[in-house]
């Protein structure tokens, strides 16, 4: 199995398979994205096997380096920092940076307290359930048709998300509509280029290298679209 993952480019690691963790990686595998999962406990990582049993996994301390080394961190696009200690997740922050400084790190945090320390040890992203958990009850409440419209689209057998892609170093500068053709695979809602965003963008809009598109597309409509740009 570690030859599998040494073999890996661009895939995410997440480290923690409980509760959090596994909705994480649930999502990676229904949106076709390679990962391997750092477990400790034998009991989450035998629960979560029994339903993905092709996982590729590390029984293993995901604060260690070596391990990190062995999930395949410096080739990694990202590491999911989601145990359910926060004293945990701000190490395996802490040592991802120190390993390879441009990996993208999200840290799960119970006590949103500590937001300034997992920043401090390297965390690009923090997320506080507790948090998007009460935000989410209030969207319910006050915006009810949008909330089960992104819910019903989550539950579409298209496997319909939001997604983003990067056109890559060196790419031309071209209108959207030259880059992007018309299709019922993706849809392009906004970009987002210079820090400032542009949305629905119109077809004569020129977008450059380093732009992130964001679409409302499939996973297999996000795989075409990543061949498009890379073309």
């Amino acid at each position: 199995m570690e030859r599998r993952i040494t073999a890996l480019r661009g895939h995410y690691i997440v480290c923690g398979i409980g509760r959090v963790g596994s909705n994480v990686a649930d999502e990676l595998a229904k949106t076709r994205r390679p990962f391997v999962v750092v477990e400790h406990d034998q009991g989450a990582l035998d629960r979560w096997l029994e339903r993905y049993p092709q996982t590729l996994y590390l029984h293993d301390d995901a604060a260690e380096d070596d391990t990190l080394r062995r999930a395949g961190v410096l080739a990694a696009a990202g590491v999911f920092a989601v145990t359910g200690d926060d004293s945990q997740n701000l190490m395996i922050s802490l040592s991802v940076k120190l390993l390879e400084a441009k990996v993208r790190v999200v840290a799960r945090l119970h006590d949103i307290r500590n937001a300034d320390k997992a920043r401090r040890a390297g965390a690009d992203e923090i997320v506080s359930p507790d948090f998007t958990g009460g935000m989410r009850i209030a969207s319910a409440m006050v915006r009810p048709h949008a909330v089960n419209f992104m819910d019903q689209m989550l539950r579409t057998d298209e496997g319909l998300r939001v997604e983003e892609v990067v056109l890559p170093q060196g790419a031309a500068a071209r209108a959207v509509s030259a880059l992007l053709p018309r299709s019922r695979d993706y849809m392009l809602v906004a970009t987002h280029e210079d820090g400032r965003w542009v949305f629905n963008p119109p077809d004569d809009h020129v977008v450059s290298a380093g732009t992130a598109l964001v679409l409302m597309t499939s996973p297999q409509g996000r795989i075409q679209v990543e061949r498009l740009l890379s073309a």
